[in-house]
């Protein structure tokens, strides 16, 4: 099999340039529908700015764009393989393990891994967080109320349940976690000016990396020495095939929980409250009966901030793709983005529609072994807090977001809000 001909490849929109991702998301989409319209499997160039680019003249990846196809190779882990890699950039192994733990990995050692972590997501233990999140949902939102209008939306409420979320369940003490979480948010942000300060996007990555790996071992350590009724206890004890975890997985584990844990639900949360901002129609719509809406806007909310844009497999073998051959070998990167507003699952994709029924977005993934393990809970995170908020704080507005430069997270960083009290 060979790649799409140099002509086409030149007649191809891209997704690739680094101007693509400082596009807002309705500008992005006009690329993305000409690629779902005409070019659904692309061949694209390496991605710009990539802290460590493809080499050799193969270099290059193939776009995912469409719904269904997105679903095609995330359901077919046989063929198209997580564990050469997950980033639209050539990482190597052991830092793409260490920050990625079974993400970047393949069966039978991902399923014993997922299975591991799965103890923290039963429905027993949520049912016994729900009420947790309710405490700690009322005391943010105490919180902002007492600071007033001026201050940092996603500083002072986006993150800080999905912080409290994460690392409550890894036991992570309380005088760590800010720490955490900021360095955490470091390591999808690396290529972000603001992010870098400074400093090259390597060295971004390297020491945010070597943080939380640093501080995953020490605790673990101190569970070993210390049980506790927590997730890292539970990985110091497990034992796969009669073995216990090491101490490189341990802290994998710790650095994907840290990451994934904090920074999809910030997000959405973050997108959400800027639609209800622009929409409030919408907002009196969920108003009008919350309990027995919220379910539907939830998803909703998910579609719309879709944080996670894009992840990497490997094709394992030759296979057809929507009719595009794909070689053994060669990248393909699902733009989830893209899945979710694509016009033939989703009826006027760009409206904010908290009623949209049914809504088979791919904001968790597209189903197969990576589908996001925490997915019920982060519904549960999103739910509880815009509870708390749109009752107590219901004309609060946000606006000016300040959005995050990545091929990987559609971030807000800051933006700022007013709560029109009465």
């Amino acid at each position: 099999m060979t790649h799409a001909t140099p002509v086409l490849a030149r007649a191809v929109p891209s997704p690739s340039p680094l101007s693509f991702w400082a596009k807002t998301g309705r500008e992005k989409d006009e690329i993305y529908q000409v690629l779902r319209a005409d070019h659904p499997v692309s061949w694209q160039p390496p991605a710009e700015g990539s802290m460590m680019p493809q080499q050799g003249d193969d270099a290059g990846y193939w776009a995912v764009v469409r719904h269904a196809d997105v679903i095609t190779v995330s359901r077919d882990p046989e063929t198209f393989s997580s564990a050469r890699g997950i980033q639209m950039e050539d990482v190597p192994d052991d830092i793409s393990e260490a920050a990625s733990s079974f993400l970047a990995t393949d069966a039978p050692r991902h399923t014993h891994l997922r299975r591991l972590v799965s103890s923290a997501f039963t429905p027993r233990r949520l049912r016994t967080l729900e009420g947790q999140l309710k405490v700690e949902a009322k005391t943010i939102v105490d919180q902002l109320i007492e600071r007033g209008d001026g201050g940092d939306f996603v500083r002072d409420l986006s993150a800080r349940l999905p912080m409290w979320t994460v690392f409550t369940l890894m036991g992570v003490p309380e005088s760590q976690r800010l720490r955490v979480a900021e360095t955490a948010a470091e390591m999808v942000a690396w290529a972000d000016e603001d992010v870098q300060a400074g400093r090259e996007p390597a060295e971004v990555l390297h020491e945010a990396l070597l943080s939380l790996i640093s501080t995953g071992l020490n605790l673990a350590e101190e569970r070993r020495r210390n049980p506790q009724d927590d997730l890292l206890t539970n990985l110091v004890q497990a034992e796969i095939d009669g073995q216990r975890l090491t101490d490189e997985e341990i802290s994998a584990f710790f650095v994907l929980l840290s990451v994934g844990g904090n920074d999809t639900t910030r997000q959405t949360t973050s997108h959400a409250a800027l639609a209800l901002t622009e929409h409030r129609r919408q907002r009196e719509w969920l108003m009008a009966d919350f309990d027995g809406r919220i379910g539907h806007a939830v998803e909703e909310m998910v579609r719309w901030a879709t944080p996670v844009m894009t992840f990497r497999r490997t094709a394992l073998r030759d296979t057809v793709l929507n009719g595009q051959e794909i070689s053994e070998g060669d990248w393909v990167v699902m733009f989830y983005q893209s899945a979710n507003r694509d016009e033939t699952v989703f009826d006027r994709p760009w409206d904010f529609d908290l009623s949209r029924d049914p809504n088979p977005h791919v904001g968790f993934g597209g189903g197969g072994p990576h589908f996001c393990l925490g997915y019920q809970l982060a519904k549960t995170q999103l739910r509880i807090i815009f509870d708390e908020l749109l009752h107590r704080v219901p004309d609060f507005e946000v606006a000016d977001p300040v959005r995050l430069r990545s091929n990987f997270i559609d971030g807000i960083t800051s933006m700022p809000y007013r709560l029109n009290l009465r």
